[in-house]
């Protein structure tokens, strides 16, 4: 049974709950991939995957359900099963849908060219053996992914989509004799096939990075100084910013730093961030959200002020606060006016950061880490890769301690993010 009809059998169904409001999602998708591993060609498979995500709301009480299977017996007993987790729950009147409209949404390649794909799947690990042959590609996945869903609620809203997109993720490492460098991770995500895999993203820089930073030094001592992130890592510490400071738990548990701050000045002026899944850079990005709203773009911080928390509708209802516009995670932040060159260029003493791997921060953002595949930075000049190096410091500080923002930016199909420079930074090494 396809999607569409068993979203409207699951409709039928929760309708004979007696729910005041309830809401279903399938989607079923087709994945078709290339595995390289240790080099070589393993694997050529294809995964079907379906997927049946029903929520109602009876009484005040909400309950949810997720299956992989597209039968009316399956379906009848998830029904069972929400409407149970519904009447086992605490009745709260901050659960709500919402009224919608209907829309069909075509996105990205639906329509995978697998012969072109295997094409640039050879050329992209032939590339990497004759530029890069000190890289040693441990994994490579390469697919094209097409997927059709429908979301139907009580209210009116009923969303149709159709979308394709092809990924590539490289894990891989530099080896020189018996040494080697940490291992690194790139991906991207694109809707056409017009361009090489490592011309896009940080493919290139990352496979670079890792032949230089088979020789690493231990960096000495502890100083206060700059950090410079990639775009790779600059959307991990954001991502720590926002959960910290903007995000439903925080808000809603009165944790956030920022819980009263709305529309005040919370960050350098420099800093623009939007969640943009509608934003071209992004390769089919959401296009509602399973309360029953259209996504719409948004700026989180705009010029250092805070101007929208990421609320889902639910910790909107309970807080008195305005819902977020889309519950996308794709991140879009506006360049500078400096070349990296001329960012780096004033950093007297400091640190390249390509990955971070650290603990949770703390509730008032205090955070700390290993800083990895990262290099020095002396006198306006990227140096020696270190290793064993910690950096720490606070979220809510760093965005107002910026020294910089590039002018160059990396779109990977999830996000595009620049380099970004951030004083005051506690470096450690040995």
């Amino acid at each position: 049974m396809n999607a569409h009809d068993i979203a409207q059998y699951a409709m039928q169904k929760l309708q004979e709950t007696g729910a005041q409001q309830y809401a279903c999602e399938a989607h079923t998708s087709a994945k078709r991939e290339f595995n390289v591993d240790g080099g070589k060609f393993s694997l050529l498979r294809t995964t079907i995957d379906n997927r049946l995500d029903l929520t109602l709301i009876k009484d005040n009480r909400r309950g949810k359900t997720l299956i992989n299977a597209f039968t009316h017996e399956a379906v009848d007993e998830a029904v069972r099963d929400c409407l149970a987790s519904a009447e086992g729950s605490a009745p709260d009147p901050a659960w709500e849908l919402v009224s919608g409209t209907q829309r069909n949404f075509t996105l990205g390649a639906p329509d995978g060219n697998m012969d072109h794909l295997f094409a640039r799947t050879q050329e992209m690990l032939q590339s990497i053996q004759q530029e890069y042959p000190k890289v040693m590609v441990e994994q490579m996945i390469v697919a094209h992914q097409r997927a059709e869903g429908i979301y139907l609620n009580s209210l009116g809203a009923r969303y149709e989509s159709l979308e394709g997109l092809y990924e590539a993720q490289v894990m891989f490492s530099g080896h020189e004799g018996e040494k080697s460098s940490s291992f690194n991770f790139a991906a991207v995500v694109t809707d056409n096939l017009l361009k090489p895999f490592l011309d896009q993203g940080s493919m290139r820089q990352n496979l670079a990075d890792a032949e230089k930073q088979i020789n690493t030094i231990a960096s000495e001592g502890k100083f206060v100084g700059t950090v410079v992130f990639t775009p790779d890592c600059a959307g991990d510490v954001l991502g720590e910013l926002l959960g910290n400071f903007v995000g439903d738990g925080v808000i809603l548990d009165g944790t956030s730093p920022w819980k009263d701050k709305l529309g005040e000045q919370v960050a350098d002026p420099r800093i623009t961030l939007s969640a943009a899944p509608r934003h071209p850079g992004i390769v089919c990005g959401e296009r509602y959200v399973s309360d029953g709203y259209l996504s719409e773009d948004y700026d989180i911080i705009r010029e250092g002020k805070l101007n929208q928390f990421m609320l889902s509708g639910y910790v909107a209802n309970k807080t008195g606060k305005k819902r977020a516009p889309n519950s996308s995670d794709s991140l879009v932040m506006q360049p500078g006016d400096q070349t990296l060159k001329e960012l780096l260029s004033g950093i007297e003493r400091g640190l390249l950061v390509s990955r971070f791997s650290g603990g949770s921060p703390a509730s008032n953002g205090d955070f700390s880490g290993i800083a990895k595949n990262s290099f020095l930075i002396e006198h306006g000049q990227i140096t020696s890769a270190v290793s064993e190096t910690m950096i720490s410091g606070n979220l809510a500080e760093m965005v107002n301690h910026l020294r910089g923002i590039s002018r160059e930016t990396v779109r990977n199909g999830y996000s595009l993010l620049p380099w970004f420079a951030v004083d005051g930074i506690t470096i450690s090494g040995k």
